[in-house]
């Protein structure tokens, strides 16, 4: 393992606990310049490819989806490990399909539904992008139809 400070090889582990993700987290020491610094190792499963709506095709990028729910979330009373928590799910939920190929549709209904379940205000950022919400009317739309699910 390569030091994030000085690019070192010469580290060692010097704790490991198990991630709640499903991962382990290892704690490093570098032996060169003494910092000390984290890695995670997490299983790979095989996600199938994400068909666009152009029709083009791309690996699922879990990397992609998190930063995306993560500007949607910016600040906002949503901790990280929630966010986590949506994009695993997400990660999930395309394994359990077991098909080679899935529309980018599916990955995009099943962000809005976890963000529409834990803030509104998030949901409503992420699906002005991925709705194509491209007019205040239909933002408007959306939030009275917020609106009136909360009565």
């Amino acid at each position: 393992m390569k030091c994030p400070y000085c690019q070192s090889t010469d580290t060692s582990v010097i704790d490991t606990t198990k991630d709640p993700h499903g991962g382990i987290r290892r704690r490093r020491l570098c032996k060169n310049c003494q910092q000390r610094f984290s890695t995670y190792e997490r299983p790979i499963l095989t996600t199938p490819l994400i068909v666009k709506r152009d029709g083009t095709r791309e690996e699922f990028n879990r990397e992609k989806l998190l930063g995306g729910l993560r500007m949607a979330c910016s600040k906002r009373p949503i901790p990280a490990a929630r966010i986590e928590k949506i994009v695993d799910d997400i990660e999930a939920e395309l394994q359990k399909k077991g098909r080679s190929e899935i529309n980018s549709r599916l990955v995009g209904d099943l962000a809005v539904r976890a963000l529409k379940e834990i803030d509104h205000i998030a949901y409503i950022r992420y699906a002005i992008v991925y709705l194509r919400m491209d007019d205040l009317h239909t933002i408007r739309d959306e939030i009275n139809r917020l609106l009136t699910e909360e009565e």
